[in-house]
């Protein structure tokens, strides 16, 4: 897998796109912020400021020839799921969505999301066992 669009360029949004790049991998991003977009785009492959939920706009930018999608929009529950749909619609292969809730994920799972994921908590229980799992100075002394 070689091309990624990352939508939502949140903390978590940038922070996956830049890694991909950084690792040589074809990265589109976009976002509705013209700002956030002017920002990064020095860091991607291609940044677009465009309402994802459009249809139009996601198929204007050949979104069905990307290997993967990252729908890292946060507050926006309804977007998220408006997005990840039309994602799996146009054809996109591999469909990756953050969720805020429990029922958000239900969701976006019943709407075709390929992978659901909860960066905070996951990011959490992966440190928890990494504490647990390595050798920590005796705190006690």
């Amino acid at each position: 897998m070689n091309s990624f669009v990352v939508i939502g360029m949140g903390r978590f949004g940038q922070s996956v796109a830049k890694t991909l790049y950084q690792l040589g991998k074809d990265v589109l991003v976009i976002d509705q912020d013209e700002e956030v977009i002017q920002e990064i785009s020095e860091e991607v492959t291609h940044a677009v400021v465009g309402n994802a939920t459009d249809e139009h706009v996601l198929k204007s930018l050949g979104i069905r020839n990307f290997d993967v999608a990252v729908v890292a929009i946060g507050v926006d529950i309804q977007s998220s799921i408006l997005v990840t749909v039309l994602l799996k619609e146009l054809g996109v292969k591999y469909v990756v969505a953050k969720a805020q809730t429990e029922l958000h994920a239900k969701v976006l799972n019943k709407v075709g999301a390929d992978k659901v994921i909860f960066p905070e908590r996951d990011m959490g229980i992966r440190v928890a066992r990494n504490l647990v799992s390595t050798n920590i100075p005796n705190l006690n002394n």
